[in-house]
């Protein structure tokens, strides 16, 4: 079955299953399951043994990424714990004067912690949230907002759980660094960019329309905590420790310092071979430089808490667990996604080598490819609630399908993967992080889904404008052009039929 058209099955019954049942996990396993099936003819228990077998070499040579999110899984809890966002919600209370301001604060806070989407959207709703109420600011836009910043801000920082995550998706023997493939991507990631830059333009011109611009409209006339939410508003805060300013920024910057660092080191730049930055860049072990610095962070966080009481002994130790439970599902889905992308190698089923000799005989098809995998992605991750599951599905296929070689269209593709992941991660209502943003801003969850989803839709129809540019010119930059210009045409008619909903003072 191998380097058949048999070979395209695994990620197909993946692909259908996810969006049918919305269980990737499910949907994985039996992907995976067919796969090995169809490459040990049908034997059931060299089926199960062939599965595990690549699960073992899958895991145990990506063991660094997944001790990199349990790290920081930790590190999340460690500072969610030690009450410095409460110190720093205290401080922005006292500085912020306005509506506008409240909401610019959050949106500047959502891009701080940009280690992981998780933490963003607990740590900025729980810090932000009083400080908006205080001046009447819908929690639907607040949850907006929060969400705007969490998983787009995460897909284009180098130094982030998703970084490593996408790093990770690539097959066995692609010859490409993953870690490489992510910087490139990060200007051309159209939906993310294209969110951060509306999100900018609503807050600042406060011209909400469709189902936002009712709830908006609702809140001014009659603010209200939802009735769930009364009797919980400080309880979060009351159980944090004696963290300020510091205890939440420092750790953040060592983290993201001692990763850089490591990224050096590991490229070579102190071995005394007369490499430059950008060559150490290009050369470093990704996946042991975000171990490193992880653990640097950890030890540092330990340190700085400890000694002056931030957290007690028991508590700082009680966060291994709980970050090692955050980063579970993650942890899980990257696993099979591995094993998935395993089940395709060379080794096995061959996907890649199938896949490429067909488009290689219809090379006109190329063109289609961005907008096809953005909407595909989309689709993928709208239905299952999960930009991981999908990046990890769809990563491998596209570079079953391109190759290696040709690195200009691989890298939009790939962006484009990105791109919709998010997109649709931000659509779905059964998303963890649409979820988790709904729970930070603490507002009625389909509410969010229902005033994002308008405000999502317009972004993404720029976005696939982008890459249908992509595509018939092969030159990203082409395509962030036409997504901006996109988008820039959808403001300004935005701003001659919508008026301000609230006062921005």
């Amino acid at each position: 079955m191998a380097h058949t058209a048999w070979a395209v099955l695994p990620p197909l019954i993946t692909i259908i299953l996810a969006l049918w049942t919305k269980e990737v996990y499910m949907s994985l396993l039996i992907g995976i399951f067919a796969g090995a099936m169809l490459f040990t003819g049908g034997s059931v228990l060299e089926s199960i043994l062939t599965m595990f077998q690549i699960l073992g070499d899958k895991v145990g040579g990506n063991v660094n990424i997944l001790v990199f999110l349990v790290i920081l899984g930790i590190l999340v809890a460690a500072i969610t714990r030690s009450g410095a966002t409460r110190a720093y919600g205290e401080w922005a209370a006292r500085q912020i004067k306005g509506p506008r301001q409240s909401l610019v604060v959050t949106a500047l806070l959502g891009l701080v912690i940009f280690i992981d989407d998780y933490f963003n959207c607990l740590t900025v709703g729980t810090v932000m949230r009083p400080v908006t109420d205080k001046f009447k600011v819908a929690r639907t836009k607040l949850a907006y907002v929060i969400d705007a910043t969490a998983a787009p801000i995460c897909i284009i920082a180098p130094v982030s759980s998703w970084a490593a995550a996408v790093g990770s998706s690539l097959p066995e023997g692609s010859e490409i660094d993953g870690f490489s493939l992510f910087l490139q991507t990060i200007p051309f990631n159209l939906y993310a960019l294209l969110t951060l830059a509306f999100m900018a333009f609503i807050i600042w011109t406060g011209r909400d329309f469709g189902a936002m611009g009712s709830s908006v409209e609702r809140s001014n006339e009659h603010f209200e905590v939802p009735e769930e939410y009364q009797d919980t508003e400080h309880a979060a805060l009351s159980r944090e420790g004696k963290g300020q300013l510091v205890d939440l920024f420092l750790p953040l910057i060592v983290l993201i310092g001692a990763c850089v660092f490591g990224m050096l080191y590991t490229g070579g730049l102190f071995a005394g071979e007369g490499k430059s930055v950008a060559d150490a860049f290009a050369d470093c072990d990704s996946s042991k430089s975000l171990v490193l610095g992880s653990f640097v962070a950890f030890v540092f966080t330990g340190l700085l808490y400890l000694p002056r009481h931030i957290v007690t002994f028991n508590a700082f130790c009680d966060c291994f667990s709980r970050g090692f439970k955050a980063m579970t599902p993650a942890i899980f889905i990257l696993c099979l996604a591995w094993t998935l992308s395993g089940i395709c190698s060379d080794k096995y089923l061959d996907l890649g080598g199938f896949v490429g000799g067909v488009v290689s005989a219809h090379a006109s098809i190329i063109m289609f490819l961005p907008p096809i995998f953005f909407l595909v992605s989309i689709g993928l991750a709208f239905a299952t609630g999960t930009s991981w599951g999908t990046f990890g599905i769809l990563i491998p296929i596209a570079i079953a399908i391109l190759g290696v070689e040709n690195t200009s269209m691989l890298v939009i593709c790939v962006a484009a993967i990105l791109s919709g992941a998010v997109g649709g991660d931000h659509a779905s209502p059964i998303s963890d992080t649409t979820i988790l943003a709904s729970a930070g801003a603490q507002c009625h969850h389909i509410d969010h889904v229902s005033t994002q989803l308008p405000y999502v839709l317009t972004v993404g129809a720029c976005s696939l404008v982008g890459y249908v540019v992509d595509g018939f010119t092969g030159n990203g930059w082409a395509g962030l052009g036409a997504g901006f210009i996109c988008l820039a045409a959808v403001m300004a008619v935005i701003m001659a039929k919508v008026e301000p909903v609230q006062e921005q003072a």
